[in-house]
């Protein structure tokens, strides 16, 4: 097997190369250096802005027969496709969960092994998905990058943001399995089972 010289200092993880080493670093530091001319959007690797740049220039020439809805791909068709199928190809060896995507899946499994690869740089927290850590390396910065269509009030989480939007779409899915009253938050249902006891 060949000698793979270049290595993370935080995974320790081997590479051939000190590039491929570089581009593998962006997992654990979060960066983004790869950015879309059109839209902003950053990406760790040139490989995946390449990809999502057809985003902007390709047709989107495949139907969902369900819904309607377009994609540029076959292979994007059949992934949205199992929204609708509930087709969940990809299994946990461990418990038996099912996943629509290979991402979802790999994700889940780090809850099994407890890795988590993507660190802040700030305060060296460190998280299971990407995304965790883009929303939580707002705290640092103080950003509010999710903002709310309707009002424009921003937020720091897309979760936050879920709950708010309910005030504007009158959605109240947490309801009183006792009176059928609904609230926006679990918080706030809870809080409300105390009048029954």
């Amino acid at each position: 097997m060949m000698e793979k010289p270049w290595k993370c200092e935080d995974c320790g993880k081997g590479f051939n190369s000190s590039s491929r080493l570089e581009i593998h670093r962006c997992i654990h530091t979060g960066e983004k250096p790869f950015s879309c001319s059109v839209c902003g959007k950053g990406f760790s690797r040139s490989s995946s802005l390449w990809s999502h740049q057809r985003v902007h220039t390709e047709k989107k020439l495949f139907s969902c027969t369900t819904c309607g809805e377009k994609f540029k791909s076959s292979s994007i068709l059949t992934e949205h496709q199992r929204i609708h199928t509930g087709g969940r190809p990809f299994t946990c060896f461990v418990c038996g969960k099912g996943f629509t995507q290979v991402f979802a899946l790999q994700s889940h499994h780090r809850m099994h092994t407890k890795e988590n690869p993507f660190s802040c740089i700030s305060c060296g927290k460190s998280f299971r998905q990407s995304i965790d850590l883009n929303e939580h390396q707002s705290t640092h910065t103080g950003e509010k990058p999710f903002s709310c269509s309707m009002c424009g009030k921003g937020f720091r989480w897309s979760s936050q943001l879920l709950t708010h939007q309910r005030v504007h779409n009158g959605d109240r899915p947490f309801t009183c399995s006792l009176c059928g009253t609904g609230f926006t938050q679990s918080q706030h249902l809870l809080r409300h089972e105390r009048v029954h006891k």
